[in-house]
């Protein structure tokens, strides 16, 4: 079964954004999963992450970057590549756009990127 893994925030300021969160809710930060453009905190069963504006590129939506059309994106995990493979056109037969077909990240997760009939951007990952 699919579940809701993090919801993730662009931000201008990658250090002081996820500062607001901890402080203001006490949210810890994930350390392991800590990149040069990534910072992620445990919000009880899920986690928020927050992204330096490069991520955009990396995830197909550098068109976004200028305006920051799209602020957040959904994450999506399942247990398979496969099932990443499968949900793919399962997503576009509905209705979804694909920015970025499916691909092994720097971090190791295999990912596709799409927009929802609304323009929401959500990736459906899996860890490797």
């Amino acid at each position: 079964m699919a579940r809701l893994s993090y919801v993730n925030v662009f931000t201008r300021d990658l250090d002081a954004l996820p500062d607001f969160y901890k402080a203001v809710f006490g949210f810890a930060e994930v350390e392991a999963i800590r990149s040069p453009i990534f910072r992620g905190l445990d919000a009880g069963g899920t986690c928020i992450g927050f992204n330096a504006g490069v991520a955009y590129g990396l995830l197909g939506l550098a068109d976004e970057a200028e305006t920051r059309g799209v602020k957040f994106l959904l994450n999506i995990d399942v247990a398979s590549q496969a099932e990443v493979d499968a949900l793919v056109p399962r997503a576009q037969a509905v209705g979804a756009s694909l920015i970025k077909p499916p691909y092994r990240t720097y971090y190791d997760w295999y990912q596709a990127v799409l927009k929802d009939p609304e323009g929401n951007v959500f990736r459906i990952n899996t860890v490797l």
